[in-house]
């Protein structure tokens, strides 16, 4: 298997060239057995992986040495500077060897080394953010590239028919439309690799990273018709041939996306059941998604929007399922593959633009693409965005057209495809190829190096590095369901209609479906921002010099008891412990900015208006998602609260009130009670319900939810909800009037909420 997959990296075979030898049996007449070998160097056997590790390793260590200096990789992106490298390490090898090797192999390329780059930027994209801007998107991308590609091809043909291309340049008009299919193509690895130094605002990124991302349907479309025109003639094309190549262009963008979803479905439903063996959980990640890949490059679709979608797709589903190592792993695996790739291909880049044997120089081809892409990359980014202009909320001013026209980069995906031409097919190859690689290395050395002061002299909008606050989350989310209201009041089905109905169908059907129970139901996204609130309050205490508190005396929200929800706070609780430290958010002297303030504001917001019925009763910020007895559970806290106000109020009256947290004990069957509570006999015959207030008694009434909660895991903890404890004792006083009056339920009961309020009100009505 190493010896089949050396050629596609580019390596030689282990052994090649050398003549092979017969070899003799040890035991053949004539010759002495071999004797043993304290030392036997065995450089072929290890050849292969021994340079790939040697070439990660250079790479890595280049990486280092690039940012000992901030002024250096502050002005040069680093893919410029790899690529100086790769020229620099080729120009060494070709001196050396006297002969160009490890080329940037097509095969290389698009089997191992882009699917780990476009893997992690389709997993880790906003997808709130890519929705949003979904149809400037796939203007750019569609549109776009059909423009940049058709204009492109037939202005350089253009260019030959009026003499300025030298006539060795044997190129027809199918021929240019063929190069200028490939060369138009906005490449998602370098435009990944500059704009993440650029921080541009999050807008411009993700719709020049979005259209690099899915303009690969619509390039790879065009490279392959075009490419099988060139192949059968131009006197050989039918009319129905060009009706194929306009339905092949769905069949591929659609079939690609078809199997990325259907992929993502499938490594979301498999993490579902991986809790008992949490180990494979990253493995299953990356094994699918790569399936993903390989499977639409086997039927011919679009591999980079397969692996694209796949990642959108099950990220919500996999990071609910899989453990926190599991998504950490996954992270920090997948940043290190893409980054490992995307230094190799800039490296190979630089070495493969060595080897002058395989490209041939036109000076008239080479200006002439140069100028052709700026300017119909220009003039179609104009025209599109001012038709974009007229439905947008948010219109894209000439700034960002500006940064939009110029940050179209091009990449190895480009170099890639013209290596593939085939020479006898398509005479023009050297040209094509010595054309590419001056347009990938002007598009990344110069426009690199260049778009960083063009953002800063146009001070276009940078991004902001910062998590929303919960006061904007919670915001977003009204605005959200007030336009969605506002939509279907009117009767008109836009974006957020159809984002809103999304998600009512995610939330009852595919959520249930691709999500473990347990994962489920703990999706509360109030009591997390909570608790995460308390425990950044505890981080600051220690960090603060406090002395640390035990287990009994701190107890977090976290914790399975969740006792006295309204006053559960790390501040509270050091205060309650006679501790000097001060942990209040709103009058700590450091506070460092607005979204301190916010957060602090949250904090006792939360702390005051969470109380306990509603810690089991998950929030949510749609208004599909409700339950089927979710009226009854709000009348049962409405109830809840109506009644302890209520016995809150006889401390003024006849009656002593006292709270206590702490649950009764249960009583065995037969076990006499005490403490002034007498049993049927002592009573005289009479039962309970006759007793007067002279007689003291307690009443005990515990109101728990009937929800039951099933244990999907036993990692999951369940919540003990204790409810409300009410204690009634009596008084000595004697009712004046002669009114008699009854006090109710001498022993424990646990009433349910109807039962509870038909015995207070019997109560009330007697008393």
């Amino acid at each position: 298997m190493l010896r089949a997959a050396l050629p596609l990296l580019g390596l030689p075979l282990a052994g090649a060239g050398a003549t092979e030898k017969p070899t003799q049996e040890p035991g053949s007449p004539g010759e002495p057995p071999p004797g043993l070998a304290l030392f036997r160097w065995q450089w072929h056997e290890v050849e292969a992986p021994y340079l790939v590790a040697l070439w990660i390793l250079v790479a890595s260590l280049a990486k280092i040495v690039f940012h000992l200096s901030r002024k250096v990789t502050s002005l040069v992106p680093e893919s410029c500077l790899l690529i100086l490298l790769g020229l620099a390490l080729g120009g060494i090898v070709l001196a050396v060897a006297k002969k160009a090797e490890y080329q940037l192999e097509p095969g290389t390329f698009f089997l191992f080394l882009l699917p780990p780059i476009v893997l992690d930027s389709g997993y880790f994209m906003p997808s709130r953010l890519f929705f949003d801007n979904l149809g400037a998107i796939l203007t750019y991308a569609v549109v776009g590239t059909l423009w940049n590609a058709f204009t492109t091809g037939a202005a350089l043909w253009g260019l030959q028919q009026a003499g300025l291309v030298a006539p060795r340049v044997q190129a027809g008009l199918l021929d240019f439309l063929l190069f200028g299919s490939l060369i138009s193509a906005v490449d998602p690895v370098a435009v990944l690799a500059v704009f993440e130094e650029v921080h541009v605002n999050e807008t411009l990124f993700i719709i020049v990273f979005g259209e690099s991302l899915l303009n690969d349907a619509v390039t790879v479309v065009l490279y392959k018709v075009c490419n099988s025109f060139v192949e059968m003639g131009s006197a050989n094309v039918r009319a129905t041939d060009y009706l194929k190549g306009v339905a092949s262009l769905f069949v591929v963008s659609l079939g690609g996306a078809a199997v990325g979803l259907v992929f993502a479905f499938l490594l979301a439903l498999t993490t579902r059941f991986t809790k008992r063996v949490r180990i494979i959980e990253p493995l299953l990640v990356f094994l699918l998604a790569y399936a993903a890949y390989l499977t639409a490059e086997m039927a011919s679709l679009s591999a980079i929007l397969a692996v694209t979608m796949c990642g959108l797709g099950c990220k919500k589903y996999v990071e609910a399922n899989i453990s926190h190592k599991s998504r950490t792993a996954v992270k920090y695996t997948m940043k290190t593959l893409a980054s490992c790739a995307e230094t190799v291909i800039f490296m190979l880049l630089g070495i493969s633009a060595v080897d002058s044997s395989k490209w041939a120089w036109d000076s008239g081809l080479v200006l002439g693409t140069l100028f052709f892409i700026l300017f119909f990359r220009a003039l179609g980014v104009v025209l599109q965005t001012w038709v974009l202009n007229q439905f947008r909320l948010v219109p894209l001013d000439k700034i960002d057209q500006v940064v939009m026209s110029y940050g179209g980069l091009r990449g190895a995906v480009a170099f890639a495809l013209v290596i593939l031409l085939d020479r006898t097919k398509v005479p023009a190859k050297d040209y094509f190829v010595a054309t590419t690689i001056v347009v990938v290395f002007f598009t990344v050395i110069v426009q690199g190096l260049t778009i960083k002061p063009l953002v800063k002299w146009l001070k276009v909008k940078r991004s902001e590095h910062h998590k929303p606050t919960l006061n904007q989350e919670l915001h977003e989310h009204t605005f959200d369901h007030i336009l969605a209201a506002v939509e279907d009041v009117v009767g008109h089905h836009g974006y957020h209609y159809w984002r809103d109905r999304w998600e009512q169908f995610d939330k009852k059907y595919l959520s249930q479906l691709l999500m473990r129970r347990s994962a489920y139901r703990i999706r509360d996204q109030i009591w997390d921002v909570y608790y995460r609130l308390n425990i950044r309050d505890a981080i600051s205490f220690v960090d603060q010099g406090g002395h640390v508190l035990s287990s009994t005396g701190l107890t977090l929200p976290s914790m399975p008891s969740r006792n006295s929800m309204a006053e559960t706070s790390v501040t509270n609780l050091l205060r309650e412990s006679g501790s000097g430290a001060c942990l209040d958010l709103q009058v700590i002297d450091t506070v460092r900015s607005g979204r301190d303030r916010e957060d602090a504001a949250m904090h006792h917001l939360l702390c005051g208006g969470l109380y306990k019925p509603r810690r089991r009763y998950k929030a949510s910020c749609s208004r599909h998602f409700i339950s089927e007895d979710a009226q009854e559970r709000q009348d049962k806290e409405v109830f809840q609260q109506n009644m302890k106000r209520r016995l809150e109020s006889f401390k003024s009256t006849k009656h002593n009130i006292c709270f206590t947290k702490s649950k009764p004990r249960p009583r065995k069957a037969g076990h006499k009670k005490k403490d002034g509570v007498a049993n049927t006999e002592a009573t005289n015959g009479k039962p309970p319900r006759d007793l007067g207030f002279h007689d003291t008694a307690a009443v005990i009434l515990t109101v728990e939810s009937e929800e039951e909660e099933d244990s999907d895991s036993s990692e999951t903890e369940k919540e003990d909800d204790e409810g409300i404890i009410f204690v009634a004792r009596a008084t000595s006083e004697v009712l004046q009037e002669g009114k008699a009056s009854v006090l109710t339920a001498i022993k424990m009961v646990k009433l349910s909420s109807k039962e509870l309020g038909t015995c207070l009100e019997i109560s009330r009505t007697r008393i």
